[in-house]
């Protein structure tokens, strides 16, 4: 017999017995949690991996992007489905998790899979509800290749991910790459991509805290700008920019094609050190926090001075270019290249005109009224459109009107690394900052 609330201990074989079958469950119970703690600690091997993509949006948005262990810059797609991107591991490997994390145009359907050659391939994942964030999904396969085939967008845009991680046993360390020994590239240049974020009939600037006052405008870049938007909701804001960490705000007349609106395929912008001489470009400033620019006339009436805009084809020079709408061949897209002035008053971070404040170089400096240089604001967008340009309007009117605004929102810290890193010392950077 024994007592209540406890357990008889068998004697002789069935002790045995008994202890044999608990230590094979404690064993399997440690072989699970040993299996589980590996696979949970299997390593990233797919950052600085080669990467190749079906299509790019631009040239600030490469696969490389997606693999570079950066979440400030991305690949992005063309604006069509399907797509792809794929990693090479530079070996065979076992692959038992895929970190996806979009920006915020993402695809609702798509497949991962694996390969050993790049041709034919294994799929180890599929879904036609996924919701974009970051996604971490478990998988089981082995390639040397992984690639995500992207069936359907939730955006009008293409498909955009800052960072494709792939974490398994094997592959191939990434290759050493040696520093540079060629010369740095002379150009004094960052960027920001920033494609369209929405559409409103709203200008904080020039009709603040009035919805609806305004003609349609197009925004880039801060994804909440309205009526009300001022620096502080900026700042609390996000942005579809690359880099994200660049929450301005920047808007044009929207174009009609036929009455229709269009909107860019691109929308990049250049922060330049160029237009003035070198001394100058050596005492260039950062643009302040807050500072809004208005460039251009949405009032002209006709070709003139005051149209700072130009219009040209994409890879067809021999179109030319105007300050009027062109006729671009089939096959091409009109583009639209908008310089801010760079000479600041350096007292005010807007004017009674929104242009006072600000005035453009002569003679290559910066005019006494005007004293402060500060990096130029090169707005370049490329609309899908060609053909006759009758077609073809500005919410402001004909092509000559075409102006920008732009409510600077730049961290301060980054803004002045750019200007002390890129602009001063005249070197081309790209959306990160650096060379």
């Amino acid at each position: 017999m024994h007592r209540p609330g406890t357990f008889a201990v068998p004697r002789g074989p069935m002790r045995l017995l008994t202890y044999a079958a608990a230590l094979v469950l404690l064993l399997g119970a440690f072989l699970v949690t040993v299996t589980r703690t590996a696979a949970a600690a299997d390593p990233l091997i797919s950052q600085g991996r080669a990467a190749s993509a079906s299509s790019t949006e631009n040239g600030g948005s490469p696969a490389s992007n997606a693999v570079d262990g950066n979440n400030g810059t991305r690949w992005s797609s063309a604006f069509s489905d399907p797509q792809w991107l794929q990693v090479d591991l530079g070996a065979s490997a076992t692959v038992s998790r895929v970190v996806l994390r979009w920006e915020a145009a993402y695809a609702t359907a798509y497949t991962l899979a694996v390969s050993a050659n790049g041709s034919s391939w294994t799929t180890i994942y599929s879904t036609t509800t996924a919701t974009g964030g970051n996604q971490d999904l478990t998988v089981s396969g082995t390639g040397r290749y992984v690639r995500i085939n992207t069936t359907r967008r939730a955006t009008g845009y293409g498909v955009s991910l800052w960072e494709f991680q792939v974490y398994g046993v094997g592959g191939a360390a990434p290759p050493t790459t040696p520093p540079p020994t060629g010369p740095i590239v002379r150009v004094s240049e960052f960027l920001a991509d920033c494609p369209f974020s929405h559409r409103l009939p709203d200008d904080p600037i020039v009709f603040p805290s009035l919805p609806g006052a305004s003609h349609m405008h197009s925004f880039f870049g801060a994804r909440s700008t309205n009526a009300y938007t001022n620096i502080s909701e900026l700042l609390a804001g996000t942005s579809n920019c690359n880099p994200a960490i660049d929450l301005s705000s920047y808007w044009v007349p929207t174009l009609y094609y036929d009455d229709q609106p269009v909107e860019p395929t691109t929308g990049v912008f250049y922060y330049l050190g160029e237009g003035v001489r070198a001394d100058v470009t050596a005492r260039i400033q950062p643009l302040p926090l807050g500072l809004r620019i208005v460039a251009g006339n949405a009032k002209a009436t006709a070709p003139d001075a005051t149209t700072i805009s130009r219009w040209s084809c994409l890879h067809h020079n021999e179109a030319g270019a105007g300050k009027d709408f062109i006729t671009c061949p089939a096959g091409s897209m009109l583009e639209s290249y908008l310089d801010f002035p760079q000479c600041w008053n350096g007292r005010d971070l807007d004017s009674a005109d929104h242009k006072s404040h600000m005035a453009y170089p002569v003679n290559g400096d910066c005019p006494a009224t005007h004293p402060v240089p500060v990096p130029k604001l090169r707005q370049v967008l490329r609309y899908p459109v060609n053909g006759d340009p009758a077609r073809i309007r500005l919410s402001s009117g004909r092509g000559f009107t075409m102006h920008g605004d732009f409510f600077n929102a730049w961290p301060v810290a980054e803004m002045e690394r750019r200007v002390r890193d890129c602009i001063r010392p005249i070197i081309k950077c790209g959306v990160n900052g650096t060379p």
